[in-house]
């Protein structure tokens, strides 16, 4: 079956003052129909870029360098800007970060969803309107019609992220990217925003790019994992194969990371920093952080090549005979 989303070495710069920003070095990945890819690694690792560049809502100083952006067999960086319009909001939609700077503070949040019934789906003011309030029974908000008539400010937290939710499957987009949806939310609400993305994703059979530093949330909500690493793509696998036997040395120090009741030492922090995407040098960008690391890590930067079934990573001195669980 051809994947509905086809990344192929995809770079996307950033012009600065001090030279140009690789925010996106080069990377491939696959988004599968019906699954849910979870896309993680640091903050400024360039996970939400790929997703804006998905969209094609990389605007300058920055811009799409090379690379090739195919969904369903479209190739989206041939699009004309009206084409791309049509497949915004109707097939691939975006949940983003910050949910309340994201909506329209002048215009009440039934309204804004609205709008997407009539502009994608024909819909007159009325059946709009009446669409709006089911999705938001959809999505669990209570009283519908008396939260869809308030604006963003006069929501919490947890229903801005819902009307955000519901913005993003009202079209029943076939792909639906979520950048950190549960930023900002305390720990009881974002699990009632994962359970809901689950459940919306089974029932529509959308895939789904959820973007998160959080392990824990990959653990319990996605199918297979992307790795990044400032800016290039280092480890790809099913979820139980990447946490069972993480095979690139950024991989299992982030696993190691994750707080542990069950040992003295509850958690291993990664040394050193995250590189400067300022002009890098033309290796691996893990190289000054890496323990295996030897001389051809600095000059030549490693391929995404597989390992076993399922299973990629981008490393000059992993080998199927080294890889071994994480910790036992």
């Amino acid at each position: 079956m051809t994947p509905l989303l086809e990344i192929r070495d995809l770079a996307v710069h950033f012009a600065a003052d001090e030279g140009r920003v690789e925010a996106v070095d080069g990377i491939s990945l696959t988004v599968r129909r019906g699954e849910i890819l979870g896309l993680v690694g640091e903050s400024g690792s360039g996970k939400s870029v790929t997703a804006l560049a998905v969209l094609r809502l990389i605007r300058p100083p920055g811009r799409i360098v090379r690379g090739s952006i195919r969904f369903d067999g479209r190739e989206l960086l041939d699009l004309s800007e009206e084409a791309m319009r049509h497949v915004r909001g109707s097939q691939i939609a975006m949940i983003f970060q910050s949910p309340r700077t994201a909506l329209n503070p002048v215009l009440p949040v039934g309204r804004q969803i609205a709008r997407l019934f009539e502009l994608h789906r024909g819909c007159s003011g009325h059946e709009a309107w009446q669409r709006t309030l089911e999705i938001l029974r959809l999505v669990g908000i209570p009283e519908p019609e008396r939260r869809a008539s308030q604006y963003a400010h006069q929501l919490s937290g947890g229903m801005c992220q819902r009307v955000m939710i519901a913005m993003a499957v009202a079209t029943e987009p076939r792909l639906l990217l979520a950048d950190e949806p549960t930023t900002g939310l305390d720990v009881s609400i974002a699990a009632q925003i994962l359970d809901l993305l689950r459940e919306l994703g089974r029932r529509t059979g959308a895939s789904m790019v959820l973007i998160t530093h959080d392990l824990g949330v990959v653990a319990g909500v996605c199918d297979r994992v992307a790795v990044m690493h400032a800016g290039q793509l280092v480890e790809c696998s099913d979820v139980h194969g990447l946490f069972k036997h993480p095979a690139h040395p950024y991989t299992r120090a982030l696993v190691r990371s994750i707080p542990r009741v069950d040992r003295e030492v509850t958690m291993e922090p990664i040394p050193g920093a995250v590189p400067s995407v300022l002009e890098p040098p033309p290796g691996c960008r893990y190289a000054d952080r890496c323990p295996w690391v030897i001389d051809r890590c600095r000059e030549v930067k490693p391929e995404l090549l597989p390992l076993e079934h399922d299973h990629e990573v981008a490393c000059h001195a992993v080998e199927p005979s080294n890889v071994v669980p994480a910790r036992s």
